[in-house]
């Protein structure tokens, strides 16, 4: 019946890419990646919501904590958008609870699931983003087809949201999430968008992580225009700025990497580039500021230490320098040939379509995997339940046993 619901083929992109395309939205991963039905046909525990809500209320009235179970039951039994709304609500219970460490990871990918299902984004992005109040921390496979969902609508600003949370988890240990990071980050970019400091960051963050884990023209490019885009927010906002709640070092410098980054390319292997998009947003950000936005700058940065002041000032006494040094390594690059013309959508596009199968089979193998083991967890919690009721109910019925017995003397 899916056959006949949608036809797959290649589309050709404005970046001259081909691109996987159904009912034409565009998107990366394959249908078997994103497939539900594994996940839909696992064993489910059939419950009633209004009961598991008024059961979780009187729990918490009494003052007691509500188990991972009551909560993994409720999301997993969700039918509705209207209900989808209740289950956030009870998950942000649930993490002020004393048990919010035990949040079940497969409740998380529950969740994830159910907010694609009935139409709310929004609501996984939100709890995503305001972690500290949910704990909803998404393994990689579930950012995975998060991403891929918001990329089938060409919603690339919120793409972006989600990326800016893997970094801030440092979650960058599987080849598809950095490519599919990567992916969105590029094309967030090829818009243009006008960017305020605190979304430069989020995205030279994002560029240099994911980067880093990239040996290739994709990933050296995107560790320079990551460097870049940090080091343009250390020259006006002062390095606080840059590692003050993010995963970075906290040691100046930041376009000065961006050069090392130039140099060290220049030394590797022929196939191994810098792309020329990368190259021209150091440059632009390496030119002299004229005088009236500097002073503008300066006068946002008060707040900042001696110390941190003093930084700042070596960054932009130092610009000279680097614009020699930029000149001269982007000079040698050059003659070495290691320039590239194309634009960092259509490389990483390409790399996409060159690791995708492998990635992809590396992926659901894992997640077959942690589907096993996340049944047999939850066997074990609902025979440990099941359990504890009983040995309550014995309990229960010997304290009455024994105020009879009392009763009868």
């Amino acid at each position: 019946m899916a056959a006949h619901m949608f036809k797959r083929g290649f589309v050709w992109s404005r970046t001259g890419m081909k691109v996987w395309a159904a009912a034409g939205k565009r998107f990366i991963l394959s249908a078997a990646y994103v497939d539900s039905s594994k996940w839909e046909q696992r064993k489910k525990d059939k419950q009633n919501l209004a009961e598991l809500a008024s059961l979780m209320d009187r729990t918490y009235e009494r003052k007691l904590p509500v188990s991972s179970l009551t909560i993994s039951r409720f999301i997993d039994n969700i039918s509705s958008r209207e209900q989808v709304d209740q289950a956030e609500y009870y998950l942000y219970k649930f993490h002020h609870s004393p048990n919010c460490f035990y949040l079940r990871d497969w409740s998380i990918h529950s969740w994830i699931r159910q907010c694609l299902k009935f139409g709310a984004r929004d609501k996984a992005l939100y709890t995503i983003q305001h972690k500290v109040q949910y704990g909803i921390f998404p393994d990689n496979f579930t950012f995975n087809i998060l991403l891929d969902s918001l990329i089938k609508d060409g919603n690339y600003k919120d793409a972006m949201a989600v990326v800016t949370e893997i970094m801030i988890q440092e979650s960058f240990d599987n080849v598809s999430t950095q490519l599919l990071a990567l992916y969105v980050l590029y094309n967030y970019l090829e818009n243009k968008p006008e960017l305020t400091w605190e979304e430069e960051r989020d995205l030279g963050a994002s560029l240099l992580l994911t980067g880093l884990k990239q040996t290739n023209t994709v990933g050296f490019s995107a560790q320079l225009y990551g460097c870049a885009l940090l080091g343009k927010v250390e020259l006006y906002k002062g390095l606080r700025a840059v590692y003050h709640q993010m995963p970075l070092m906290w040691t100046p410098g930041y376009l000065n990497r961006a050069l090392q980054v130039m140099e060290n390319v220049a030394l590797l292997p022929e196939n191994v580039k810098l792309c020329k998009e990368a190259t021209d947003v150091l440059a632009a950000i390496l030119q002299p500021v004229p005088v009236t936005e500097t002073s503008q700058e300066e006068g946002k940065a008060s707040e900042e230490t001696p110390k941190q002041a003093q930084f700042e000032e070596t960054e932009k006494l130092r610009l000279p320098e680097y614009r020699e040094q930029f000149k001269d390594l982007h000079a040698k690059l050059q003659s070495l040939g290691k320039v590239d013309s194309a634009s960092l959508l259509t490389l990483t596009t390409q790399l996409v379509e060159e690791k995708q199968p492998s990635f992809e089979e590396e992926d659901l193998a894992k997640y077959e995997q942690k589907l096993k083991e996340w049944e047999q967890e939850q066997a074990v919690l609902i025979e440990r339940e099941r359990e504890t009721r009983e040995k309550a109910r014995q309990e229960l019925e010997a304290r009455k046993a024994a105020k009879a017995a009392k009763a009868s003397l």
